[in-house]
């Protein structure tokens, strides 16, 4: 399973800025709605296109290995 980074890379850029950062501020920089960000940021096995991975990337100036990673079925949370 894919699962998206976001709420982690929020609390770094926030301990970085020393402020919090928000879904709505990340909306605005991006262009990606606020609701899709929160399915990303929310939602198990939510499935997003490369377009607004690109758009994350660049905002948090980041490789998409540090949005993005793969954890095997079998090493999932419950």
């Amino acid at each position: 399973m894919i699962r998206f980074r976001l709420k982690e890379m929020l609390a770094e850029k926030g301990f970085q800025e020393n402020r919090r950062v928000t879904l709505d501020e990340v909306a605005k920089a991006t262009g990606i709605h606020r609701t899709t960000l929160s399915k990303i940021a929310n939602q198990r096995g939510y499935n997003t296109g490369t377009e607004q991975i690109d758009r994350l990337c660049a905002y948090f100036d980041c490789r998409v290995e540090e949005i993005i990673e793969y954890v095997p079925m079998n090493e999932q949370p419950e």
